[in-house]
């Protein structure tokens, strides 16, 4: 499975590889349609609980060819890769909660995640509370 706005190659007339653009989804929904099984179900999953914990002003849009959360600016994004599912919080959001993301493979602003195991709802709440109380001391400043 490749993310679902990777590009493809094809040939041009003198042999050379060209990139074919895949059209990149105008809705969360569209991108999700394009997820096969089990991610998309995984990653519906994450989605419900970053939408439970956002106000209900938040809205759902395309960033960079993934899903995003946003509220007073970007909050946080999801996305299916081949092997993996990701959820990007941010750095500081990482570093917080970092003990409880042991079981993960985790980098500077991401958190991988199997595709047919998604990160619990609990801790997801949690950290896009997180990013939202980051969010109001920005906007304070």
């Amino acid at each position: 499975m490749k993310r679902a706005n990777a590009r493809t190659r094809r040939s041009t007339a003198k042999g050379n590889v060209a990139p074919t653009p895949t059209p990149v989804p105008k809705t969360v929904d569209d991108y999700l349609a394009a997820v096969p099984e089990p991610a998309r179900s995984t990653l519906q999953r994450v989605r419900a609980a970053i939408r439970s914990a956002v106000p209900a002003e938040a809205t759902e849009v395309i960033s960079y060819g993934i899903p995003a959360f946003t509220y007073k600016g970007p909050l946080v994004w999801f996305a299916a890769f081949s092997n993996h599912c990701s959820l990007f919080p941010g750095a500081s959001v990482i570093k917080e909660f970092e003990g409880e993301l042991k079981a993960y493979k985790i980098s500077k602003g991401t958190i991988q995640f199997p595709v047919d195991k998604p990160l619990p709802a609990a801790l997801v709440k949690k950290m896009v509370k997180m990013r939202l109380a980051e969010k109001g001391q920005k906007k304070k400043r």
